[in-house]
């Protein structure tokens, strides 16, 4: 198959990486000297530094180019400018061919979900999410790894897993694609959250229980959201949330430790050249929190930390302070 990958980032890169051993695979990078250096070295020395790239993936900064004759699209853009690459890509596109988001997180002035958005922008393709516990520097070492391909349409969904898996990277189906992406994307908030503890050193005891209680929080959104409670069990979940809260290869959990360190979160953002999408989707799940009259006290503590409304050292107020405790069930 003819497939382009739309990013190259360390996962958008990483998915183009495994895609190249079996097809004819193109990753488009929106800055012409990556693509040059991806095409001519096969390294990506800005996001994957010390990796090999395999030498059939092609690389260019032609988007007509990237997209005019493929038979799968794959976008690996921040969720900041998802919709704008996908009108960009809309003229070049062949009809019907399937789009599948590497983005977790939602955008953030109409609150939809990637898959949404691709259903505004590219009306007749198929849209599905591919998400799960995928650190890109694990799978680029040849680490197994586990994902979630996810889209209403089990039958896409059967072809797209068995175009894209290959080896040790193994990809389930999912027909929940709301409870998948809104995983996938509020597992980041409750990463911050950890990552905090870490800089504080408040010990592994407490990591645990913001870990449990935020994925209590999350599933109920996403239930609120009409996602499937089971599906937060899984690896659109559970999974996830588990590599990005504990893995110090997280961005979002590695922002988090920064904050408690007492780093501000612009020095933190000036230093990097990577998307911690966790920052956006704080303000996006306290929204979301007040749409669907859900409390998340995790979320909203956090959202307040990155609005500097709150130091980090005070986010774990509701942690440390005597009070009762409800229902595990309950929101507090």
């Amino acid at each position: 198959m003819r497939i382009t990958v739309l990013g190259a980032g360390s996962w958008g890169t990483t998915v183009a990486s495994l895609l190249a051993g079996r097809h004819d695979c193109t990753i488009w990078a929106r800055d012409p000297e990556l693509a040059r250096e991806i095409r001519e070295n096969g390294t990506n020395s800005r996001y994957l530094p010390g990796f090999t790239l395999p030498p059939g993936l092609h690389a260019t900064a032609d988007l007509e180019k990237a997209i005019h004759d493929v038979d799968l699209l794959v976008i690996g853009v921040p969720t900041k400018g998802f919709r704008a690459i996908l009108r960009d890509a809309r003229p070049y596109l062949r009809p019907w061919i399937p789009v599948v988001s590497l983005a977790k997180g939602f955008e953030r002035d109409s609150l939809l979900r990637m898959t949404q958005l691709i259903r505004d922008e590219l009306p007749g393709h198929p849209a599905a999410a591919l998400t799960g516990p995928n650190l890109a520097k694990e799978i680029m070492a040849g680490q197994a790894a586990a994902s979630v391909i996810a889209t209403e349409d089990l039958a896409v969904a059967r072809a797209l897993q068995s175009v894209l898996q290959r080896g040790v990277f193994r990809i389930y189906i999912n027909h929940d694609v709301i409870g998948c992406e809104v995983g996938g994307a509020l597992k980041n908030v409750v990463a911050i959250a950890t990552g905090i503890a870490q800089g504080l050193g408040v010990g592994d005891n407490t990591r645990a229980a913001v870990v449990s209680r935020g994925l209590a929080e999350v599933t109920r959104l996403g239930v609120a959201m009409g996602g499937e409670a089971a599906t937060f069990a899984g690896l659109a979940g559970m999974g996830d949330l588990i590599a990005t809260c504990m893995s110090p290869l997280s961005r979002n959990r590695t922002l988090g430790e920064q904050l408690g360190l007492g780093r501000t979160l612009d020095e933190i953002m000036a230093g990097t050249n990577t998307v911690a999408e966790g920052v956006g989707t704080a303000v996006t799940a306290r929204e979301l929190a007040e749409r669907y009259h859900v409390e998340m006290p995790i979320s909203q503590e956090i959202y307040q930390v990155l609005a500097g409304e709150i130091p980090a050292a005070d986010a774990y107020r509701g942690l440390t302070r005597e009070h009762p405790a409800g229902h595990e069930r309950e929101p507090a």
